[in-house]
């Protein structure tokens, strides 16, 4: 396989697999403890609502419904996913999926909440880091644990993947 084919397909797959591990998390997590998981529409709408120049709303659920947000939504979180997939191999190379290891797994994946911390709550109404939210120490917390575990998945999609990716 091309090095860059190789690339992009491990980005895929390890990217994809760790957000199902993100999204199960999420379930689990709902079910057993009921804290509610992101709602994927509300990402949809904002990023709808960019089309038009809106960056930023006071409350994203208050803001007009985007015709697909659902869809919009769901795929751009894979599609983040995937691309944080791709941060990891670019950070530690084609070598780190042939042999994975979780610290650098981790490190991406905590990493990756500064995206919401920084740019989607502020975006959708909720402050930096959760600020303007009921309970901000709460959901920083929901934030940074998600994070992590969409850390773990990228190391735990690595391991099933790479039997099949790297002969």
């Amino acid at each position: 396989m091309v090095e860059a084919e190789e690339f992009v397909a491990n980005a895929v797959l390890i990217g994809t697999g760790a957000t199902v591990v993100m999204d199960i998390w999420g379930m689990v997590r709902a079910r057993l403890l009921g804290i509610p998981s992101l709602d994927y529409v509300l990402v949809g709408r904002w990023l709808g609502h960019l089309v038009s120049g809106c960056l930023r709303h006071d409350r994203i659920a208050a803001s007009p419904q985007v015709a697909g947000e659902r869809v919009i939504g769901w795929a751009a979180h894979y599609l983040i996913g995937i691309g944080f997939a791709g941060v990891l191999l670019a950070m530690f190379g084609l070598d780190w999926m042939r042999q994975p290891t979780i610290a650098p797994a981790l490190m991406v994946g905590i990493g990756s909440v500064a995206a919401p911390f920084l740019m989607m709550q502020p975006a959708m109404g909720a402050g930096i880091a959760a600020s303007r939210t009921p309970h901000p120490g709460a959901a920083r917390l929901q934030s940074l644990v998600t994070h992590a575990v969409f850390g773990f998945g990228l190391y735990a999609a690595s391991w099933l993947a790479h039997p099949f990716l790297n002969p």
